[in-house]
């Protein structure tokens, strides 16, 4: 078994309240593990959720799955069987303390899955797939350990992570969780030792319902409103305009924007229109062929009419030459015509007068506390030391695209894979991989950092986290990636999980 041991230091716990902070010490659990705060006081966490959740969680809908070139391999070769380092164990899941485990196999989707957001050393915004998972005080989730620390940026973590269980289009069904502490194994912190791809990350409370929400005022609320507020134009009809005008309440909120007449143009203007303009016949007969204005517009158009009716059209003909243009011919046996005559007109359009109303906003926050992680979605057991070739069920959210440039998956929904892991481990030299184990499935970028469960039950949508998914592998070279890879759970796993299950985090809003 392989092992790089380098002591981790004590780390700092800090949590609090929107309106005052709480710090207190907390060592780590053994040497094997590390710490990093992502959001260590109450300050910074509510910024992480205002980011996170301003405009209609617009930034959350921005994101894109987190798939790096350099996570994503074409080959891995075997390295031989593993050998465990402590006997086999297993954690309950919430909600199965106690019980006996089922051995049911299914794709019904656990709640507990999700989708781990943050920002990357390089400013861009992405999503990993994680699970809530047991811990002391329902506060836990298990994802990938490249999805807390940045390997691009000298293995930093990132900034602004949140988990969203049952992510879906923008929406957060059971709330955002702004991640507190990080805790992974000291080798991936410090080495990036992909045989410790994986990260437990402690998270507040749930804040549910919305931050920067336009509340709609009076003038007089609007004026006398310090925090941030905005007005806005609205167009109305002519009818709501002139009732408003006559409202001395109102008549100053109402107000006009002056239409413009068309202005002839030539036909190179840009957004130049072209109108036909009626002429009489010599006029027409007289203009040339082509684009212009004042040249022909199409072929003539001969109305055919009664007798009376071109009659009167003469006699108009007469008070208004300039009016009716046309030619006519009057035959008493019912052939009689008005022959039309255009020719071409190119302006630049007008525009039409249009009436507003401006309306008054103050920028208020709703939202409360929806609670600990664990009590809304619950929480997926540990287990380590397992067999390899076990059957497992994963489950993420994939979105990237396949070497050949293929997306096979959109990111909005969370796909699922079965199988038995392989009974060897793998060897990856780039990132020091030497006893990872890996199943066959087609997911692309998006999906890391989703959970391998072992002893799944379709009925209670729980099993035991036995391995997050690390690598995506193309391992015949073909283009499409057919692999994925995990740290093998070992005690060593395990110990890094039980220090993080057993760190409280606390709330955001009392």
């Amino acid at each position: 078994m392989k092992r790089i041991l380098i002591p981790a230091g004590g780390v700092v716990l800090a949590t609090g309240l929107l309106a005052a902070g709480l710090a207190g010490t907390a060592q780590a659990a053994d040497k094997t593990v590390a710490s990093d705060a992502l959001a260590a006081n109450a300050q910074k966490a509510a910024e992480t959720l205002e980011f996170w959740t301003k405009s209609n969680n617009a930034a959350l809908k921005g994101a894109v799955a987190f798939s790096p070139d350099a996570l994503e391999v074409k080959k891995i070769q075997s390295s031989g069987g593993y050998t465990a380092d402590t006997k086999p164990g297993e954690t309950k899941p919430i909600g199965e303390e106690g019980k006996s485990s089922s051995k049911t196999q299914n794709v019904n989707f656990p709640k507990t899955i999700g989708k781990v957001f943050f920002e990357g050393r390089d400013g861009k915004l992405y999503w990993c797939s994680g699970t809530s998972i047991q811990s002391k005080y329902r506060n836990l989730v298990a994802t990938a350990g490249h999805c807390v620390y940045d390997i691009k940026a000298n293995q930093e973590t990132v900034s602004r992570w949140v988990f969203v269980p049952g992510y879906y289009q923008g929406k957060a069904p059971w709330g955002v969780y702004v991640g507190k502490q990080a805790f992974t194994h000291y080798d991936f912190d410090v080495y990036e030792d992909f045989d410790r791809d994986y990260a437990f990350v402690t998270v507040y409370d749930g804040i549910g319902g919305t931050l920067n929400k336009p509340k709609q005022v009076t003038k007089a609320e609007f004026d006398a409103y310090k925090g941030e507020k905005e007005a806005k134009d609205v167009e109305v009809s002519r009818e709501e305009f002139r009732k408003g005008k006559l409202d001395p309440k109102t008549s100053d909120y109402y107000w006009r924007q002056k239409g413009s007449d068309a202005e002839l143009a030539g036909p190179d203007y840009p957004g130049a229109e072209v109108a036909k303009v009626e002429v009489n016949e010599a006029r027409y007969k007289a203009a040339r062929v082509g684009k212009g204005n004042g040249r022909k517009f199409g072929e003539p158009i001969v109305e055919n009419v009664t007798y009376n009716e071109a009659a009167a059209y003469l006699k108009n003909q007469e008070a208004n030459p300039a009016k009716f243009p046309g030619t006519v011919k009057l035959d008493r046996r019912g052939n009689s015509t008005i022959t039309h005559y255009y020719v071409q007109a190119w302006y630049k359009p007008g525009t039409d007068k249009k009436f507003y109303r401006t309306d008054f906003f103050i920028i208020v926050h709703e939202v409360k506390s929806v609670g600990k992680l664990g009590d809304n979605v619950g929480g997926q057991g540990f287990s380590w030391n397992q067999p390899t070739g076990k059957a497992i069920r994963t489950f993420g959210y994939p979105q990237g695209a396949h070497p050949d440039g293929n997306k096979a998956y959109t990111g909005v929904t969370p796909k699922w894979c079965y199988g038995k892991t392989s009974k060897n481990t793998y060897k990856i030299a780039q990132y020091r991989v030497e006893e990872q184990v890996a199943l066959k499935c087609a997911v692309t970028g998006g999906y890391a950092g989703g959970p391998w469960l072992y002893k799944y039950s379709n009925a209670k949508r729980l099993g035991y986290v036995n391995g997050v998914t690390s690598l995506i592998v193309d391992s015949d070279d073909n283009k499409r990636y057919d692999t994925i890879t995990s740290a093998y759970f070992d005690g060593e796993a395990n110990t890094v999980y039980k220090a993080a299950a057993a760190a409280w985090s606390g709330k955001l809003i009392p």
